[in-house]
C-alpha cells in the first residue's frame, strides 16, 4: 500500500494507543487518517504489557475512561473478527495494614460514587474467592465484579483493523523523520520507510503516540512531552494443574499483582526503587531487556509466601521490558500548549491497555469538536512545566515513579525524588524558620512549620498527620491576629498592548474597563460555560493587566489566552519569576504593614480589590487587597532582587505582634471555611460558571464573550447542579476529596474537594448537588450524610459561606 501525499492527520505510533486514536478517528467521520509505526504495530511496549483492565481511577472522569475502554473491549470481536481475550474476570485488592484498609475502603466508597460495582470483603471472603492465597496477615479486601484482563496485541491489533474498516491507512516499517512547520502549526511529516522509500505528508493534525520515543518525538514536533522508559519486571510460572480462571490480584503492601492465564500465573511488580532504562536502541522491535533476578528475588520472596502453590511451580519465563513513565504518574494526553495542531497521547505508566480505549475516544472528540469532552485535568499535556523534559530530571524522578503506583496512597504525601528544582526568592528565608516543603509543578512550598523540638518531616497517615496541629495554629493566627505565607509560585502574566482591555473583555467573563488599580476576581469560560481557568485580573496601566493564577496551571491558562490572541495587538509574558509575593493576612494585618511602610492603607485610600504601589523597608513593592483565606489582608509584590530585604522587614516587625509564619495546608483550610472554590478540583472546564456559585463574577452585559451565550442560557433553562459547601456534625473524621454525598439515604454525588475547618470544629467539603427544577431552599431542606470510608457521617449544607457569609471581616 503506498502512503498518501496529504492526510487530515498523522498518528506516530502503533502501540495500542495509536491504534485507538485511529480507531476512534474514523469512527468520527475522518476517512483521510495515517498511522505511521517505525516497525510493526504493538512492537514498543503494548505486545508485552500484563493486560488489567481495571475500572477504578483516581477520579471520577478516569473512572469513566476506564469503563468506556472494557465496554469497547468486549465489543471489538463482533465488529472487527479479531478476538480480544476481554474477560470479566473481576479483581481483588487486599490490605495487611491499617492504612491500607482505610485506603481501599475509602475507595470502595469512592467507586460507588463513580457507579462502579464494587463490595467490601472479609479475609474469609478474600479466601472464598482466592483459595490459593495465604490471608493468615490480610485485614481486608475489596472485590470489583467487572474488572478484567484482556490480550493487549490483539487488541491493538482489533482497533488497527477497525479503523482500516472505516478508511485510515496504517502502515508499518515506515518512521517520522522529521516535520515541515508554520509558526505554530506543523505542516506535515517526512517519512522513510525501512525499504529505501522515503516521502512527505501534508496533514492538518499531527498525534504523537509514541509511547516510550515519546519525548523524542515530541522534540521532532516542537513540543514537551515529559517521560521516562523504565524496566518493568514480571514471571510467568510452567503451568499448574487445575489451575482454574481467577480474579486479578493486587497486594499492593508486597508491591506485587498476580494473574491467571491459560493454567499459568503471571507475577509483576512496582517495586518502591524502579531501574530507568535508556537509551533506546534504534533497532528496537519486541525487544526483552536483560534478566535482573536480584532486583526481583524481594518480590518473589513475599509472593511464595502469599501464594505457596508458587514454590512447587517452576518458573517458565523471566520477562523484563521497558514500559513509560511520567512524572506525576498521569498519562499526557490533548493538545500541546506550544503547537495548534500537534496532539499528544502516551506515558501510560503501565496502564496503557486499560487506558487506550478511553483516551483515545476523548482525545478524538477533542480534535473534532475542538473542545474538551469533559475535564481532562489529570492528564492534559499542558500541566506539565517545560523543565520536566529535562533528561536528567526524568531520570531521577522515574526511581520513584514507578513504585508509586501501589505506594499507600496518603493524603499530602510529597514526592522525594527530583526536588529543588524551583526556589522562591524567600526559599531559605522559610527553611530557616521550620519550614517543611512540599512541591508542585517543581516549586518547593512551604506547606506548614515546623516547632522548634518537632521534625520538620512528613509522617504520613489517613488520621490526623503529625503536623494537624501546627496548621490549626497558623490557621487560628490568621483568624484571629496576623499570619504571612510565602505566594511566589502563583503564575504571573502579563498582557499589554492597544487592545489589552478589547482581548480581556473577549476572553474573560469579568468586566476589565476599570480604573488603574482595580482588580477582578474572574473565570475565562469556555463556550459551554464551563470554567478554563480561574485568576485575578489587575489592572496595572491603560494598556497593561496582570493576570494572577494557581500555580500548576500558569501554562495552561497563558496558552488559552495565546490562543485566542487572533488579530489584537496584545503581548503575553510569563513574570512569574520576576516577584516574589508575600501574603500578610489576618485582623492585625494592616497594623502590620503600617509599621513597615509610609502608605496609606485605609478603606479610603486601598479598598477591597484594589492595588497601589508602595514603599516598605528601604524598599519597594505593589499590595494587591485580595485574599484567598477570608480575612482582611494584602498580598505583598516584590521586585526579586527585594525580596530578602522585605521578608526580614516584615517578619522583624511582625515579632512582637505575634506573627506566625504560615504554609500552603493552612491556605485550603481557611478557604474551604470560605466556600472558595478550588480550581482543577470544586471547579473545571465542566462545571458551569453559574452552577459553581460565581455567576457574581460574569457581567452578561458586556458585548460578546467566550461563554457568554451558554451563561444566558443556563440563566434561562435554571441550574441542574448547585455547588454545596458540608461540615461534619462529628468533629472526629476527616474529609480529603471523592467522598460519597448521601441526601435524603440517597448517593447523589461526592466530595470535589475537603479539608478541616479548624475555626468552624470539623471536617468540611464541596460538591456539586443535582437540584433541576428545585429551588435552593429546597435543596437545603433535604438531610445530608458524607460517607467516610463506608461509614456515613451527617453533614451541615450550606450555600453561603459557613464562616464570615456577608464578607465583612475582609472589607474592614
Amino acid at each position: 500500500m503506498s502512503l498518501p501525499d496529504k492526510a487530515r492527520v498523522v498518528i506516530i505510533g502503533g502501540g495500542v494507543i495509536g491504534c485507538s486514536v485511529a480507531y476512534h478517528l474514523t469512527k468520527l467521520g475522518w476517512t483521510d487518517v495515517v498511522l505511521l509505526e517505525r516497525k510493526q504495530l504493538t512492537s514498543g511496549t503494548t505486545w508485552h504489557a500484563a493486560g488489567l483492565i481495571a475500572q477504578l481511577r483516581a477520579t471520577a472522569n478516569m473512572t469513566k475512561l476506564a469503563k468506556y475502554s472494557q465496554e469497547l473491549y468486549g465489543d471489538l470481536e463482533a465488529e472487527t473478527g479479531v478476538a480480544t481475550g476481554f474477560k470479566r474476570c473481576g479483581s481483588i485488592t487486599v490490605a495487611l495494614t491499617e492504612a491500607r484498609k482505610e485506603e481501599i475502603f475509602r475507595q470502595a466508597a469512592m467507586a460507588r460514587a463513580f457507579g462502579v460495582e464494587v463490595e467490601e470483603i472479609t479475609p474469609d471472603e478474600v479466601k472464598a474467592k482466592y483459595d490459593h492465597l495465604n490471608v493468615a496477615d490480610v485485614l481486608a479486601g475489596v472485590y470489583l465484579p467487572l474488572d478484567g484482563q484482556g490480550d493487549p496485541a490483539n487488541i491493538a491489533q482489533a482497533l488497527a483493523k477497525g479503523a482500516r474498516q472505516r478508511g485510515a491507512v496504517v502502515k508499518e516499517r515506515v518512521k517520522a523523520t522529521g516535520v515541515a512547520r508554520d509558526g505554530r502549526r506543523v505542516t506535515g511529516v517526512d517519512w522513510q520507510g525501512e525499504d529505501g522509500s522515503s516521502g512527505h505528508i501534508a496533514c492538518e493534525h499531527v498525534v504523537n503516540c509514541g509511547g516510550m520515543w515519546g519525548r523524542e518525538v515530541g522534540q521532532m514536533l516542537g513540543t514537551n512531552v515529559p517521560l521516562q522508559a523504565c524496566e518493568h519486571f514480571y514471571i510467568v510460572t510452567e503451568s499448574i494443574p487445575n489451575l482454574t480462571q481467577l480474579p486479578v490480584l493486587r497486594v499492593p503492601d508486597e508491591c506485587a499483582y498476580y494473574k491467571e492465564d491459560a493454567g499459568k500465573m503471571l507475577l509483576g511488580a512496582f517495586e518502591p526503587k524502579a531501574k530507568p532504562w535508556g537509551p533506546i536502541p534504534a533497532d528496537f522491535e519486541f525487544d526483552q531487556l536483560p534478566e535482573d533476578f536480584d532486583h526481583f528475588e524481594p518480590i518473589l520472596e513475599a509472593a511464595v509466601e502469599r501464594m505457596p502453590m508458587l514454590a512447587e511451580a517452576g518458573i517458565h519465563t523471566f520477562f523484563n521490558g521497558p514500559e513509560s513513565f511520567t512524572p506525576d504518574d498521569a498519562y499526557h494526553l490533548g493538545l500541546c500548549p506550544e503547537m495548534d495542531n500537534v496532539w499528544v497521547a502516551a506515558g501510560f505508566n503501565s496502564i496503557g491497555i486499560q487506558s487506550a480505549g478511553g483516551a483515545g475516544s476523548a482525545l478524538a472528540s477533542w480534535m473534532d469538536t475542538g473542545e474538551k469532552p469533559f475535564d481532562l485535568g489529570d492528564v492534559d499535556i499542558s500541566r506539565m512545566q517545560p523543565f520536566q523534559g529535562n533528561k536528567h530530571y526524568l531520570m531521577e524522578r522515574s526511581v520513584e515513579t514507578l513504585g508509586l503506583l501501589y505506594a499507600d496512597h496518603f493524603p499530602f504525601l510529597q514526592k522525594v525524588t527530583a526536588r529543588g528544582v524551583r526556589r522562591t526568592p524567600f526559599h531559605s528565608h522559610l527553611l530557616e524558620r521550620g519550614a517543611v516543603m512540599g512541591e508542585l509543578a517543581g516549586w518547593e512550598r512551604a506547606n506548614w512549620f515546623a516547632r522548634e523540638a518537632q521534625d520538620a518531616v512528613y509522617e504520613y497517615s489517613w488520621d490526623r498527620q503529625t503536623f494537624f496541629d501546627n496548621v490549626r495554629e497558623e490557621h487560628m493566627a490568621v483568624r484571629q491576629n496576623v499570619g504571612m505565607y510565602d505566594m511566589s509560585s502563583f503564575g504571573k502574566i502579563r498582557v499589554e498592548g492597544p487592545d489589552a482591555m478589547a482581548f480581556m473583555n473577549r476572553v474573560g467573563g469579568g468586566q476589565y474597563d476599570v480604573p488603574l488599580g482595580k482588580i477582578v476576581y474572574t473565570q475565562f469560560l469556555n463556550s459551554t460555560g464551563g470554567i478554563e481557568a480561574d485568576v485575578t485580573v489587575t489592572r496595572i496601566t491603560e494598556t497593561c493587566y496582570l493576570v494572577v493564577t494557581p500555580a500548576a496551571t500558569r501554562l495552561a491558562d497563558q496558552t488559552w489566552m495565546q490562543r485566542h490572541v487572533g488579530d489584537m495587538r496584545v503581548v503575553i509574558t510569563d513574570v512569574t519569576a520576576g516577584e516574589g509575593v508575600l501574603a500578610v493576612m489576618g485582623p492585625n494585618a494592616r497594623r502590620l504593614l503600617q509599621a513597615v511602610s509610609p502608605a496609606d492603607f485605609s478603606n479610603e485610600a486601598n479598598p477591597f480589590g484594589t492595588a497601589q504601589e508602595i514603599e516598605i523597608g528601604m524598599g519597594l513593592a505593589r499590595v494587591h487587597r485580595v485574599t484567598y483565606v477570608g480575612e482582611l489582608g494584602w498580598e505583598v509584590y516584590v521586585p526579586s532582587d527585594m525580596c530578602g530585604h522585605v521578608f526580614e522587614v516584615l517578619a522583624e516587625a511582625g515579632f512582637d505582634m505575634g506573627l506566625r509564619l504560615c504554609g500552603m495546608h493552612m491556605m485550603d483550610t481557611c478557604r474551604i471555611e470560605k466556600g472558595f472554590r478550588h480550581f482543577g478540583h470544586d471547579i473545571t472546564c465542566e462545571d458551569h460558571v453559574l452552577e459553581a456559585g460565581l455567576g457574581f463574577a460574569v457581567k452578561t452585559d458586556k458585548p460578546d464573550f467566550i461563554g457568554r451565550d451558554a451563561v444566558l442560557r443556563k440563566k434561562e433553562a435554571g441550574l441542574e447542579n448547585r455547588l454545596v459547601q458540608f461540615k461534619l456534625t462529628d468533629p472526629e473524621p476527616l474529609l480529603y476529596h471523592a467522598e460519597p454525598i448521601v441526601r435524603d439515604g440517597e448517593l447523589v454525588g461526592y466530595l470535589s474537594s475537603g479539608a478541616y475547618g479548624h475555626a468552624l470544629g470539623g471536617a468540611m467539603g464541596l460538591g456539586y448537588v443535582p437540584c433541576k427544577g428545585e429551588s435552593a431552599a429546597e435543596v437545603l431542606a433535604s438531610s445530608y450524610e458524607i460517607d467516610v470510608a463506608g461509614v456515613r457521617v451527617k453533614a451541615e449544607a450550606s450555600l453561603k459561606p459557613m464562616y464570615d457569609p456577608k464578607s465583612e471581616r475582609v472589607k474592614v
